[in-house]
């Protein structure tokens, strides 16, 4: 789509929030967003990032796309309350980053669960007669437990997908790789901490962050304004204004539930506590 009056958004930061676990809904909409930040000519992008980090693709896909924006524009990472694992990884498709001194970040590393129910399931007498095309093709399933050659494949898959993030973390980072595998070890620490290990440019909140990318652009801090990208709510919450306190809690459960039950058995970049 060609947009009309361009000229308008060329002294504007674009700014497109990052909430939550991170899945494909998320990636949709964010795509979405950076395509739109692409065709408006906007000078810079503010990324605000409040997430625990969540499935291992989706994270991969919106780093890609913010590398490749990168090219064009300048972009800045903002992370607020806590930008782990997945949060960490998509931050460093930014050129630079600012983060609050108490940020809970860090996490760097993968983890998979599966449900084991069969004691559970042979009290109540269910059992699964299972046929199948090779040996690992049910592997997790949650009637029996793991076999020691399931564990091995499953650690390896683990394995490579933690190599993604480290060399991932040092290139963007400029550090060792060696260095990287210092703190990622699925450990969290604070802003002022990540600053400390190269992990973070400054500490600031969003507003300073704002500010910082206006200066890179040779603009007035104190009038250049952001553009916020958002998704359309839906129309109950923008006629019924009430009605956005009572979904948000709800809603946030139901969407944490069904993240949980649609990610079961893969590898995420998920800071659990």
């Amino acid at each position: 789509m060609v947009w009309p009056f361009k000229s308008k958004f060329r002294k504007q930061i674009a700014r497109i929030e990052i909430t939550g676990a991170i899945g494909g809904s998320t990636r949709k909409r964010v795509l979405e967003a950076l395509k739109t930040v692409e065709e408006k000519k906007f000078p810079a992008l503010l990324l605000r990032i409040d997430s625990p980090g969540g499935t291992v693709g989706d994270s991969q896909e919106i780093y890609s796309a913010l590398k490749r924006l990168r090219k064009k524009i300048k972009i800045v990472a903002s992370f607020g309350n806590i930008s782990a694992s997945g949060g960490v990884y998509i931050g460093m498709g930014a050129e630079h980053i600012m983060a609050n001194p108490g940020t809970i970040t860090g996490s760097i590393g993968v983890i998979l669960r599966g449900n084991n129910l069969e004691r559970l399931l042979e009290k109540v007498g269910v059992s699964f007669k299972v046929i199948k095309s090779g040996p690992y093709k049910d592997i997790l399933a949650f009637d029996r437990q793991l076999t020691l050659p399931e564990e091995s494949i499953l650690q390896e898959l683990i394995d490579v997908s933690y190599q993604q993030f480290v060399y991932t973390i040092a290139e963007a980072r400029s550090l060792e790789v060696e260095t990287v595998k210092t703190f990622a070890d699925g450990r969290i620490f604070t802003g002022e901490q990540a600053l400390e290990l190269g992990v973070v440019d400054r500490l600031g909140t969003e507003e300073d962050a704002r500010c910082w990318t206006a200066e890179m652009l040779g603009l007035d801090p104190d009038k250049a304004p952001c553009y916020t990208l958002e998704e359309r709510k839906p129309l109950l919450s923008r006629v019924l204004p009430g009605s956005r306190l009572v979904s948000s809690g709800l809603g946030a459960g139901i969407d944490w539930l069904e993240f949980e039950m649609s990610t079961s058995g893969l590898p995420l970049w998920l800071y659990r506590p």
